[in-house]
């Protein structure tokens, strides 16, 4: 009897346990909960530079990179060209975290690349193409017309590249050589209807550093495993896409490759800074 009562007790036990989870799964999920489990990106912190002293550094390279979107191996940052669900584009995620009014953007023209000088939300989307025009007519009826002011919004798609400034150093203390992403700036491509040909525009500078937590809060898309994607930051900490240098720091203002060498002769002086910082760091180790 005794027996009986024990497996009575426990099946009413569970029940009570159950039956909450029945009812659960018989509503509908939270609007926050629409895939397969929760994903606790948004609550994920980027990891912490190692600290860094003026003395361990013993050897250091400022460098400039272009990364071209649409590259295949980057297309993961240029698409969705809308935001879909809980995707966005690497732009799209840059203009909402300026507009926030959390972090700040930095002028590319008149402070050049120290990320010195501020530039305003207006600025911003000036750049990007922004702006009102009150000279068109549309025929509202026959022999009717009316004046109309029309305004081009900025449009994110035309951000075809990204401007990469970076510092490779030599750390003495930990005996690597490492790299840290100082800056970004995206680059618009546009068609100009005035002078007719397709133009370039500097649209702004943006500390790295100041955007890493809303990198770190965003996943970026992984074509292998929809189950494993890694955020922004760790795609550029762990340096997943292809870039062709175009500077690297010189007695002469800084100036570009393009200023001095052009077509394959460009290229191979990319090459040769490229190995160049690779030669410095397994020349330290030969003996």
């Amino acid at each position: 009897m005794k027996k009986h009562r024990k497996i009575i007790f426990e099946i009413l036990f569970l029940a009570i346990l159950v039956a909450p989870a029945l009812k659960l799964s018989a509503q509908e999920s939270p609007a926050w909960v629409k895939g397969l489990y929760n994903k606790d990106i948004r609550d994920k912190s980027p990891i912490p530079y190692s600290h860094l002293r003026e003395a361990d550094v013993m050897w250091s390279k400022k460098v400039w990179r272009e990364i071209d979107l649409r590259k295949k191996m980057n297309q993961p940052l240029y698409f969705p060209t809308t935001p879909i669900g809980d995707r966005a584009s690497l732009i799209h995620i840059i203009l909402a975290e300026i507009k926030s009014g959390n972090v700040n953007a930095y002028d590319a023209v008149i402070g050049g690349d120290d990320m010195t000088v501020k530039i305003t939300q207006a600025d911003i989307d000036r750049n990007m193409g922004a702006k009102t025009d009150s000279s068109a007519r549309i025929q509202t009826a026959p022999g009717v017309f009316k004046d109309t002011i029309i305004v081009n919004e900025p449009n994110p798609d035309e951000i075809k590249q990204i401007q990469v400034q970076e510092e490779w150093f030599f750390d003495k203390k930990h005996s690597r050589m490492d790299v840290r992403i100082l800056g970004l700036m995206p680059i618009r491509h546009y068609y100009n209807t005035e002078v007719g040909e397709y133009q370039r525009a500097k649209i702004c500078w943006i500390y790295y550093p100041d955007f890493r937590n809303t990198f770190a809060n965003h996943e970026i898309y992984n074509p292998d495993n929809d189950a494993h994607r890694i955020s922004f930051d760790d795609f550029f900490m762990q340096r997943r896409f292809t870039s062709t240098i175009i500077a690297e720091s010189n007695v002469y203002n800084n100036r570009q490759i393009n200023q001095y060498e052009t077509g394959k002769e460009a290229l191979i002086e990319a090459e040769r800074i490229k190995e160049y910082i690779f030669n410095f760091e397994h020349d330290l180790w030969e003996y």
